[in-house]
Parts: C-alpha cells; structure tokens; sequence
C-alpha cells in the first residue's frame, strides 16, 4: 500500500500466479482463465477468480467467484473507480481490452512495480527457502555431472535433471533445463537436441527449478575428457568474472557496476564481444523476476535481494563457458547460494 501511494497508484489489479500468491498465500494458475486480485489504498481488497480454482475462502479479502460461462471483467467493471488503474504488465491483453470497453473512465497502466518492488527484497522465511532450494540445486548438479558419459544426448540428459528434481522434491516447472555440448554451449539459450557427447566437448549445464515455491537456478561448466589450452582460458577467466562481480556486491552498490566489474575481466582478457548478455537477472517466486543485474540497470543492492551472477563467453562454432551463482545480499556483503565447486572439471 505504501508503494503504490509513493508511486502514484490509488488502485490496482494483481494478476500474476507469484504475486498473487505473495499477497494473499493462494497459488492459483489460471491458464486462460482470469485471476486478479483488486487493491485500493482505502484498504479494499477483492479476489476475482473462477470456481475451478477451488478457492471457497479468502481471509481478510472479498470474494468474487465466476464460472465459464460468465463474463469475469464484468465484475471488476463494476469494482473499479474512474481514473488511473495499475495493471500487472502481463495481464492478458483480452481481459484488458475487455475491460476498457465497459469501462472508458478507467485509464490502464502499468502497474506491477509497487507488488516487484516488495518482493525484491526477501524477509527471512523466503530467504530460508531460497537457501534450501539452492541446496537441492547443488545435489543435482553434483549427480548429473556424475552421470554424464560418452555418447549421451543432451535431450536425455535435460530429462533426467527434471526426474532429479522431482526426486528431490521439486515442483512442476514449465521451464526446459538448458544442456549444451561443445559448439552448442556458444548458444546462452540452447535448446537440448540429440547431438551427443564426445571427448574435448565442454558441457554447459544451466538448471533451475521450484521448490517450495521459490527457484532455484545455477549454471556450471565442465569439459569431458580433455580440454584444450583455449578453452582452459577462456573457463579460467569466465571463473575469475564470476569472483569479481560477488566480490563487489554489498548493500548501496548500483548492480550496473556489478555488471561492470564482471565485464572488465572478460574485456581485459580480449572477449569482450564474447560476452552478450547481461550479468544477472532477480530470481525469487519467478525464475526471473527484478532486480535486473546488467550494464543498465539502475537498481541499487539492498539486504534481502537475491539476483544471479552469471558472466559467460560464447564463441560461435566452438563452444561456450558459463558460470552461474545466486547471491544474496546481506548487510555487510552478499551470501552466495550455491557451493558446487566452480573449479575446472575435466571428466574421465
């Protein structure tokens, strides 16, 4: 309430899964079906959802249920005031839409950042739960690293760190787990395929996955077999932006100048071309959610955030190095979440 009257918003509608349940403890996935959560700094609160959530109680909150066949913007027609209305920034353009026809007075927009803003900055349950589910991203990296071998696919490897986060208690995730072999690796977002695994491949394993709500995410790079004068450079000196940027983290430091202290070590090593995306990104109930961690971002290190440091350098048909961490910020420093070694691994 406080941020959205520091920001200019007397009024509001929440409709993303995460930040409905951060506010309310319900986690509903509507699909194409509507969930919104309508807020006013008079202190109104009203959950619009369909009876297929099976939600029949909402403490602290009233209660508006639709079904398939009604018309749920309707509804919330006939909550909203006249004037400005902040709306989640994903809030599908249909209900949108729908909602300025009955409702022309209204004036949309974007309103997600006094609910961002909240959740950037984690209280001590939350941080609890993100230090639990970094432990779980540990053990899975240590077991499918120790279950790569010669001629495994990279789609059959993917699927198996999914089986192994659902062994370990992980929830269902949308997300695909990214395992890339060799020149594959020099594609950041590369989506497994069939290709397998030979000897002088590095292998880049970025893996990630709910558990208890909140994510976990940890990328770390390997090299089967062997491993070349070049590619040993390139790893030694990915590792060493990796340190830089978590050394300079603490609270008051602009997470532009984290960005920064990462990229002068890969450009004083010559491949600063090779390094083509920003350092980091927030990472809580969403996989990816703010602070940005980049060249631009404007965001300032508070106590409780949790963001990622993920420097890495691709060359094209060769390979790719990554090394990612999730870090918190304390008081005095930043915690790092992730302990799997980040030294170079050649696999036998």
């Amino acid at each position: 309430m406080e941020a959205m009257k520091s920001q200019g918003f007397s009024q509001m509608l929440v409709s993303s899964t995460e930040s409905v349940y951060y506010l309310t403890g319900l986690w509903m996935e509507p699909m194409e079906r509507l969930l919104a959560l309508y807020l006013n700094t008079d202190g109104q609160c009203v959950l619009f959802g369909n009876a297929l959530f099976g939600v029949t109680q909402a403490r602290g909150m009233e209660l508006q249920i639709h079904t398939d066949d009604d018309d749920p913007v309707a509804d919330i027609a006939k909550t909203v005031a006249d004037g400005p209305l902040g709306v989640d920034k994903d809030w599908p353009s249909r209900f949108l839409l729908r909602l300025m026809e009955l409702r022309p007075q209204v004036r949309p927009m974007v309103g997600s950042a006094p609910v961002d803003e909240a959740r950037k900055q984690k209280d001590e349950t939350e941080r609890q739960a993100m230090r639990a589910a970094s432990a779980v991203n540990d053990q899975v990296m240590a077991q499918i690293i120790g279950e790569l071998r010669e001629g495994v696919t990279e789609a059959e490897m993917a699927a198996r760190v999914e089986a192994l986060f659902r062994e370990h208690g992980g929830e269902r995730s949308n997300e695909g787990q990214l395992v890339c072999f060799g020149a594959n690796g020099a594609d950041p977002h590369h989506a497994p395929v069939n290709d397998t695994l030979k000897a002088g491949d590095s292998v880049v394993l970025d893996i990630f996955n709910p558990i208890g709500r909140y994510w976990c995410d940890m990328t770390r790079t390997v090299f089967w077999k062997e491993v070349s004068q070049e590619q040993r450079r390139v790893y030694e000196t990915v590792k060493a932006a990796n340190l830089a940027a978590e050394a300079v983290i603490r609270p008051g430091v602009k997470l532009c100048d984290v960005d920064r202290a990462a990229r002068q070590v890969i450009e004083g090593a010559g491949y600063g071309p090779y390094f083509t995306h920003r350092l980091g990104h927030g990472c809580g109930l969403s996989c990816h959610e703010p602070p940005d961690n980049s060249a631009s971002s404007l965001a300032i290190a508070q106590p409780g955030m949790v963001f990622s440091v993920e420097p890495g350098i691709y060359l094209p048909g060769k390979f790719g190095v990554r090394i990612e961490d999730l870090v918190l910020v304390t008081e005095t420093g930043c915690e790092v979440l992730n302990h799997y070694s980040k030294d170079l691994q050649v696999l036998e």
